[in-house]
């Protein structure tokens, strides 16, 4: 990122001096613009509050104060840049207005509108700008005429003022907004996930098992009638019911081990991670690098996503060989997991790596995916290290 050479590296004016030199003049021009635009700040800051506070009994006062407050934004955004062409302070923009994925609509924005932080703290600057502006405008203006030799030294002073003003109102609480909108948008992915998850196992619950169980129960109750008059007939009945009963049972093992398998809880992520490899239709490598087991939380979304990447691996790679590593790095939770095969994979294919990726997002994880085509395909996942 280039820098212009009026600014200096470290966002500090070089000393002032009995000289009249351009960071001076400059450091003059903004004082003494301090007066109109405070002024026109002042009063666009009264009308907005006047009004919407004023209206706020109607439908149309919070409205008109929501968007009163995207207003103050924009002033907040016209003195951030006044203050970076004049006075060299760098301060960052903020982040927009945010909602989560399931808060669209009106309600919604009214409600982040009216509680944003960032506009609110513009009015306060528009308020407290207008005496300073009255001050700074006099003080420069008599200067001109009777304290010309100390106006650089005076110009610095008053500056200097307004540089920590513009830094403590105007620059944005980046890591808590960004943080809160971060939050935001994870609470959404969460509970989306955890509604996808609810309807998946009640659809296998009712697809699978409970339809072989019902099957079953029939095929007994015809058994039952057979047993009196035709008991080789119903010596297969009850034959065929017995399969259906492996069956099923099978058929709740495997959603079972979908819910969180025992061998997960038991003996950790090694031994998990190593039985749903020998369930992948391409030899898998499996090597856990761990001092000491995760929490259960972390434990289980690590065993998820390497379990549906195998999944990956298995219907749409062409792989002729897997490896998954696990290790710890510092308070990080590696993942690893590579295959050999056509490559080509990207989020956005359908093959459930978007939905990996919100999901590792949503607790502060990683997700790089690496596959060009040809391959291979290398898939590197972090999580947070949090102990049991």
């Amino acid at each position: 990122m280039t820098m212009s050479p009026l600014v200096p590296a470290d966002d500090v004016p070089p000393p002032a001096r009995f000289a009249l030199d351009r960071w001076t003049w400059r450091e003059i021009a903004y004082l003494l613009a301090n007066l109109p635009m405070a002024t026109a700040g002042f009063i666009y800051a009264v009308f907005m509050i006047g009004v919407g506070v004023g209206l706020s009994v109607t439908v149309v006062g919070l409205p008109l104060l929501a968007a009163g407050l995207h207003g103050a934004r924009l002033v907040g955004k016209a003195e951030r840049a006044r203050a970076r062409s004049l006075l060299g302070v760098r301060i960052d923009e903020p982040s927009p207005v945010t909602r989560s994925r399931t808060e669209q609509g009106f309600f919604p924005w009214l409600w982040s509108s009216l509680k944003d932080p960032v506009g609110w703290r513009a009015v306060l600057y528009s308020f407290v700008r207008l005496p300073w502006g009255v001050l700074t405008f006099a003080v420069m203006s008599v200067s001109f005429f009777l304290l010309w030799p100390v106006l650089p030294f005076l110009a610095r002073f008053l500056a200097n003022a307004d540089r920590m003003m513009a830094r403590g109102l105007l620059s944005p609480s980046d890591e808590l907004e960004r943080r809160i909108a971060e939050l935001e948008s994870d609470r959404g992915v969460v509970v989306d996930t955890a509604a996808a998850d609810l309807r998946r196992i009640e659809r296998d619950l009712h697809d699978g098992a409970q339809a072989r169980l019902v099957a079953l129960a029939m095929d007994l109750g015809l058994a039952k009638e057979k047993l009196t008059h035709d008991p080789q007939a119903a010596a297969r009945m009850v034959d065929e019911a017995h399969g259906e009963v492996k069956t099923a049972l099978q058929e709740l093992r495997d959603l079972a081990r979908g819910i969180h398998p025992a061998v997960l809880t038991d003996r950790g992520l090694d031994a998990a991670l190593s039985s749903i490899a020998t369930r992948c239709t391409v030899p898998v490598t499996v090597s856990v690098d761990l001092p000491a087991r995760p929490a259960a939380a972390i434990e289980g979304i690590a065993y998820f996503t390497v379990s549906e990447l195998l999944q990956n691996i298995s219907k749409h790679s062409g792989a002729r060989s897997a490896s998954v590593d696990v290790w710890r790095a510092g308070d990080r939770l590696m993942l690893q997991v590579i295959d050999n095969g056509r490559g080509g994979a990207d989020l956005t294919s359908g093959s459930g790596l978007a939905g990996l990726s919100e999901r590792l997002g949503a607790v502060d994880g990683l997700f790089v995916l690496d596959s060009p085509t040809g391959g291979p395909t290398t898939v590197t996942a972090e999580l947070p290290w949090r102990s049991r």
